[in-house]
């Protein structure tokens, strides 16, 4: 049973007491293949047993601090000697790891039933709950790094979620933005350090942005446009509406973000979670699943709903959501979710 495996296990049993020994690894049972990250669960906490292996040449070697440079030397790769295809080839089949996607809980806006788009809004009531709870499914899955959009509901949905982690690690927003935000922000303390889980933040990630009819709400913009035209503008994948993107624009920029930014990190075995919007979520899913235009249309996820990817043998699986299969709305790309979505949108225009 692999680490993934056994978190999955845990998030579903999590309503039951665990003791501390309830869950034991064994030389018998333990893999002899060093190349492998072996995890047990002892006391609430996942331990690492580190071993040395190939996969190693694959991490971030971190330089010394420079006492004239303030920038945070966590951020900074230094060179490494190229590795050749065959190696590279047998240290991603070697790896695992796993990908957390949780859209952002309800917003004020959601509440009020207004096209919120690339608009700043944070949490409602409702939201924060959401991301809490997201947080207690996902509290036995290993995270070490968190990717989100620049925009506050989806920094704090990913902020509330890991309050709920039992490493109890703290994410930290990285700020690259200038010299001094790095060198204000770093970190003085090794011991400290290690207990943070880094937060990367990038505009990639921001929800599709909705031009002209953001801030409006579901009524007035059939007022304004026309219903079925503004129905064409959400329902279809590469018509925009005034001065916002359609969904294939925001693919374009998402997708590209994913494979540059976020793919190498889970390559390397860091367990990586994004908290960010429906239609750049989409949009990855899109790409993860190989769906069509036609069927990424029709797929819809739940807000504050976590789904789990593992990325095993150079490759990514889908393994819905650590709640459990009977949870409706995980990963919906049904004609009875196709229907409930089509009442939504009856019901937000009368």
């Amino acid at each position: 049973m692999d680490a993934i495996t056994l978190a999955l296990n845990i998030s579903i049993w999590r309503a039951s007491p665990i003791s501390s020994h309830a869950i034991h690894t064994t030389q018998k049972h333990t893999p002899r293949d060093k190349n492998k990250q072996i995890f047990f669960f002892k006391n609430r906490e996942w331990v690492a047993e580190k071993r040395k292996s190939s996969t190693a040449a694959l991490a971030p070697r971190l330089p010394p601090l420079d006492a004239t440079n303030h920038k945070q030397a966590r951020t900074t790769r230094t060179p490494r000697e190229p590795l050749d295809s065959r190696e590279q080839s047998k240290i991603l089949r070697e790896t695992q790891a796993a990908l957390i996607l949780i859209r952002h809980g309800e917003s004020l806006w959601n509440s009020k039933n207004l096209f919120t788009g690339c608009v700043d809004v944070p949490l409602s009531e409702q939201g924060v709950n959401e991301a809490i709870e997201a947080g207690k499914r996902i509290s036995h899955i290993p995270v070490d790094m968190i990717f989100t959009s620049a925009l506050i509901r989806a920094q704090m949905t990913a902020m509330l979620a890991m309050t709920q982690h039992c490493r109890q690690k703290v994410p930290v927003i990285l700020h690259n933005e200038s010299e001094r935000a790095e060198a204000w922000s770093r970190i003085f303390s090794t011991d400290t350090e290690e207990q943070v889980i880094p937060v990367v933040t990038a505009w990639e990630l921001n929800e599709r942005m909705y031009g002209e009819l953001q801030g409006l709400n579901k009524k007035e913009t059939a007022d304004k446009f026309g219903k079925d035209k503004v129905h064409e503008w959400r329902r279809s994948y590469d018509i925009p509406p005034p001065n916002g993107e359609s969904l294939e624009m925001c693919a374009e920029r998402a997708v590209a973000y994913f494979k540059d930014k976020v793919v190498p990190e889970i390559e390397a075995g860091r367990n990586v979670m994004i908290a960010a919007h429906g239609n750049s979520l989409r949009s990855i899913i899109m790409y993860l699943d190989k769906l069509t235009s036609q069927e990424v249309i029709e797929l819809e996820l739940s807000t504050g709903i976590p789904m789990l990817y593992t990325f095993k043998g150079n490759r990514f699986l889908r393994r819905g959501s650590p709640v459990g299969p009977t949870v409706a709305g995980v990963y919906a790309l049904t004609e009875d979710l196709a229907r409930y979505r089509d009442q939504l949108d009856s019901r937000a225009w009368s």
